[in-house]
């Protein structure tokens, strides 16, 4: 019954910091951050201790496989150069600067296990830095590359941790070890993440039931999860590529009501699950401070430098590798590469988040044979490295942005695009529907040449219009219209006329008519 309650409590602040953060236009997940650091100081409040286990099994997953399946397969494989040397090598890159960092100021404690807490601070986190540059209104490859990056680098984070723990705890890793530990991760992630996504496909096409489907979308990453464990493969790289496809393949999957159902249930879980993982990364603060006895000044000055070296890292990675990409024949050809204002924006972009401290808590206690060392104060630097990077980076970000004039991707060209792209739907509609004229009476026929009609008028009206437009104002009206339904059948429920069920079918279908309306709007 504590624990019920413990979730529903922090259920509650997650709803109510996330309203209060919509409603006055802050940043929601460094928000959730702070209020858990303010709740850690308070005496008495539950203390709730994230388990490796639960982060890496249970949350990591669904949020994972939520942004592969809304990712752009064709921008992904476009920018595919520049994901890859930033979740691997950078990734790499910051691990070795870290460790050799700390093995330099703390020269009694084995490199390897230095190297290990590298791994730790590595990745960027998977939801903070694509949900800031989303708000904040990046460019579409800017974000597309930051996602891209968040998909693939903790498998590249977690494959290094794994290794240099094992060297720090004794077990004999050699090159050919270490090379079989990397190629069963990823080569056996992409078979696992395949397999799982066939077999997911396979399902999908033969169920009309959106129940059925939404059930089979929710076991996935956890099945595909599961099955990477279980053969010791990345199940990072399972899910993504898992994601990547389903997501891809999803409008000949699925129906339109499993896909509509889809949507809003998986909205639903990564709100939540991303509200709990940041308010519990804050919620951490005593427990990390539990267990910590190095002196104050040694704990700061090596906050400090970590925290730097973190953030350096990327600024020199990130230059270098985007000047030197740019020579490239192809990349000159096609003007794919990265420019300062995008490296810098990239570089900034770079806030930790729990899988940082869940890997943190997976360090050993003790290392080859017994060995103690400061695990209590590698466990604070992980945190401490995740609070500066949200707090610091994520609250400054829109400001870098200004600073540097990024310019948002154009909306008239979006609109441009998909005005063309519906005039050609549209074509194809009418091509279909006079193949079938003649199975249907005249006036369904006009009727659905008029809303095809419509749609295709809908999208041209937005261009550059100062004014209300006709679609605007049959949206306004419309839905007027729905209101005085819907308060009509209210009426006739509440006096007896009509059963419950024909209102909850009515208003659902009025429902239905109204969220396309807000599609057009």
């Amino acid at each position: 019954m504590n624990a019920l309650v413990v979730a529903v409590v922090l259920t509650v602040i997650v709803v109510a910091v996330s309203a209060l953060s919509r409603r006055y236009n802050l940043l929601n997940p460094i928000v959730l951050v702070v209020v858990g650091l303010a709740l850690a100081l308070i005496p008495g409040f539950p203390v709730v201790v994230l388990e490796p286990e639960v982060v890496l099994i249970g949350v990591l997953p669904p949020l994972l496989y939520v942004a592969a399946l809304e990712t752009s397969v064709p921008a992904f494989r476009h920018n595919l150069r520049s994901i890859l040397l930033l979740a691997v090598g950078l990734v790499i890159f910051t691990a070795v600067a870290v460790g050799l960092l700390v093995h330099a100021l703390l020269p009694q404690v084995p490199l390897a296990a230095c190297l290990a807490l590298g791994a730790v601070v590595a990745p960027p986190d998977a939801v903070a830095a694509t949900a800031i540059a989303r708000r904040i209104g990046l460019p579409r490859r800017l974000v597309t590359i930051l996602e891209g990056e968040s998909l693939l680098n903790d498998a590249t984070a977690l494959v290094f941790f794994r290794v240099t723990v094992a060297v720090a705890i004794g077990t004999a890793v050699g090159p050919m070890a270490v090379a079989q530990q990397v190629m069963l991760a990823a080569g056996g992630g992409v078979l696992v993440g395949a397999l799982g996504a066939l077999t997911a496909a396979f399902l999908h096409r033969r169920t009309r039931d959106p129940l059925i489907d939404n059930s089979i979308s929710l076991l996935t990453p956890f099945a595909v999860t599961v099955v990477a464990e279980v053969v010791h493969a990345s199940a990072v790289v399972a899910v993504v590529v898992a994601g990547l496809y389903l997501g891809h393949r999803m409008p000949t999957l699925m129906s339109a009501a499993s896909r509509l159902q889809m949507g809003a249930f998986w909205r639903m879980v990564t709100f939540m699950l991303e509200g709990l993982v940041f308010l519990l990364v804050g919620l951490q603060l005593r427990e990390v401070l539990a267990d910590l006895n190095t002196p104050f000044a040694e704990v700061a000055g090596l906050t400090l430098a970590v925290l730097a070296t973190v953030i350096i890292a990327r600024f020199a990675w990130m230059y270098p590798v985007a000047y030197l990409v740019r020579l490239l024949p192809m990349v000159r050809r096609h003007g794919t590469g990265i420019d300062f204002t995008g490296a810098t924006v990239i570089s900034w972009a770079g806030m930790r988040g729990v899988v940082t401290l869940a890997t943190a808590l997976a360090l050993p206690a003790m290392l080859a044979g017994g060995m103690p060392y400061p695990r209590a104060l590698f466990v604070w630097l992980a945190f401490a490295v995740i609070v500066g990077t949200l707090v610091l980076q994520g609250m400054t970000l829109p400001m870098v942005a200004r600073m540097l004039k990024v310019q948002a991707d154009d909306p008239t060209r979006d609109i441009l695009a998909e005005a063309q792209a519906q005039q050609q739907a549209s074509k194809a509609a009418r091509e279909r529907l006079e193949s079938l004229a003649d199975t249907a009476s005249p006036d369904v026929v006009d009727k659905l040449r008029a809303l095809t009609e419509r749609r295709s008028n809908a999208v041209w009206e937005r261009l550059g219009a100062d004014r209300e437009t006709p679609s605007a104002v049959y949206v306004r009206l419309r839905r007027e219209m729905l209101e005085a339904e819907r308060a009509v059948f209210r009426a006739a429920r509440d006096a007896g006329r009509i059963p419950e069920d024909v209102l909850v079918r009515a208003q659902r279908d009025m429902d239905l008519e109204e969220s396309m309306l807000e599609r057009m709007d």
